[in-house]
């Protein structure tokens, strides 16, 4: 079958003018498109704004005269200011949404050369937007013989086709995952994937990034790295400003975010701008986000929708636009569903999430970090440190099987101890196993920071007497599935879910629910009400808490 050519254009005001004989001894780019040797077009869609159509008409027929194989089509379109890139784009994007592109029969070429600079910057747009699903064509004038129709060449933007540049892409995205890596050489692949990923969204997106993981995972040091790798990328101009939401306690944490005018309170002595103002055109880093209160994320919200909010005793409102990283160790969800933390907020934060491994999930990656760790000393101290092939064994398969409670703070400080105690900075096995045993005193009673953030919120009723650990964590979540539930049916489904997929038969959630609250000597109601009265949520005495 074969495929004819189609091409779009706009009519040339300038070059394609011209009604008399003289026209044909000089060039005009829409005109000579269809004189070309090695180019057919089966079709020209011709479009020109308001005032050319007696132009476009006149072009038309000449085209008709020189190849009468080719159909032209005229298309008046309402652009009164073709340098208006909204007036524009508008246009042609509207010409485009209701063409009858049909890829498998025509093939479709976008004369670049004619109209406005914008107009081909549209083109352009529209074409690599796949809007489009052909190519750009261009033509020039001939050298000598004015006559003559020229030349012409086409561009396919599918960069794909192109190995150089495609390798150039791939060079330097591998470049970006490295910095942010902190050049690292990792190798656990669910965190590579992690932070190929973060790359991308990094230099293509200015929305919010929200980073979970435990304390110690590595949430601040790599929002400092996003920042500097878009900074170098050109697309991020101001500062980078980091806070640790935990340490913004009362009426000072509205002052210290969005700043106060003088005598805005008691001590407002000076005007003060505010974090977010500081971070304009830059980066704002909110570490431990969950920590905020109600009224400073209210505010945050606004701030990151409309890009304005009211510093503490102004009546103007200032402007700020800024980045967003925000990190956390707590479950926001749980916190939302508690009443601490806004939905409305964690919808607009929750685009772009990323969950950070602790190091203990990580044990492939201990060799690469404690090589990393041991330069880092080294350029601290100014000092050479290694360790000796049996220590270094011996430490390397205590680390990969080692909890890390702290995470990377554990396993920097350790290193750092290590460096410091290690005769003539060679760091021995004794070195090795007196480290050893100091973490195991320090880990023997530290409570898990995965547990601890596991079980937010207030204390379980005093009915359910005192629990292990693993069974007050299993509890407070059952019971806030219980205290939102319709019906024992509907708490079983949900926690269920999973184990349902794999289970033959009719599984029986509600019976296994019911089991469960029975070792602790509740029926359903009577831990629906209890949830909903420890949570502080509104108590139906209408609901019979059934199936």
């Amino acid at each position: 079958m074969s495929i004819d050519t189609v091409a779009l254009g706009i009519i040339g005001t300038t070059l394609d003018r011209g009604r008399s004989a003289k026209r044909w001894q000089r060039w005009r780019p829409t005109v000579d498109l269809a004189r070309q040797d090695s180019l057919q077009v089966s079709r020209l869609e011709l479009l020109h704004g308001p005032g050319s159509d007696a132009l476009a008409q006149f072009v038309a027929e000449d085209i008709r005269s020189v190849s009468e194989t080719t159909e032209v089509r005229v298309h008046p379109v309402g652009v009164t200011n073709w340098w208006d890139f909204e007036d524009v784009y508008g246009a042609l994007y509207d010409f485009v949404d209701t063409y009858p592109f049909d890829a498998e029969r025509e093939r479709y070429l976008v004369h670049m050369t004619t109209g406005s600079h914008v107009a081909q910057i549209c083109w352009f747009l529209l074409v690599e937007a796949r809007l489009i699903p052909g190519r750009l064509l261009q033509t020039s004038p001939p050298r000598e013989d004015r006559s003559a129709p020229g030349k012409h060449s086409i561009i396919d933007l599918d960069l794909s086709r192109y190995d150089a540049i495609a390798r150039r892409f791939s060079s330097r995205a591998e470049e970006g995952v490295s910095f942010l890596k902190s050049g690292i050489d990792t190798r656990n692949a669910s965190f590579n994937l992690l932070i190929e990923e973060l790359e991308r969204v990094a230099v293509a997106s200015v929305a919010p990034i929200l980073l979970l993981g435990p304390t110690g995972a590595g949430k601040s040091q790599l929002a400092r790295n996003l920042y500097e790798l878009r900074r170098r990328r050109r697309r991020i101009e101001g500062r980078f400003v980091e806070v640790n939401c935990a340490t913004l306690r009362g009426d000072q944490a509205m002052s210290a975010l969005f700043g106060h005018e003088r005598g805005a309170f008691t001590g407002a002595v000076s005007a003060r701008p505010g974090l977010l103002r500081s971070a304009h055109q830059g980066m704002l880093f909110l570490d431990e986000i969950g920590e905020l209160g109600l009224d400073e994320q209210a505010m945050l919200l606004r701030a990151l929708e409309e890009k304005r909010f009211l510093p503490v005793g102004a009546d103007r409102e200032v402007e700020s636009d800024f980045v967003l990283v925000a990190g956390t160790n707590r479950d926001l969800s749980a916190q939302v569903a508690e009443g601490g933390f806004r939905d409305d907020l964690l919808a607009r934060i929750d685009l772009w999430t990323f969950e950070l491994p602790g190091l203990a999930d990580r044990p492939e990656d201990i060799e690469p970090n404690l090589e990393y760790e041991i330069r880092r000393i080294e350029r601290a101290t100014g000092s050479r440190v290694s360790f000796n092939r049996e220590a270094r064994d011996q430490f390397v398969a205590f680390a990969t099987g080692a909890p890390w409670p702290r995470n990377f703070r554990d396993f920097g400080a350790s290193l750092t101890r290590m460096a410091t105690l290690a005769p003539g900075g060679r760091i021995d096995l004794d070195t090795v196993e007196h480290e050893m045993a100091r973490l195991q005193r320090a880990w023997r009673n530290h409570r898990p920071a995965a547990a601890t953030s596991a079980t937010p919120g207030p204390e379980l009723p005093e009915r359910f007497g005192a629990l292990d650990l693993f069974d007050e964590v299993a509890l407070k979540e059952v019971l806030r599935v219980c205290a939102r539930a319709e019906s024992l049916s509907a708490a079983g489904r949900r926690l269920f879910a999973e184990s349902r997929k794999s289970r033959k038969g009719t599984p029986n959630d509600a019976d296994r629910l019911r089991k469960y609250l029975a070792r602790h000597g509740v029926d359903f109601a009577e831990a629906q009400h209890a949830a909903r009265s420890w949570l502080g949520l509104k108590i139906d005495s209408g609901s019979q808490g059934g199936e």
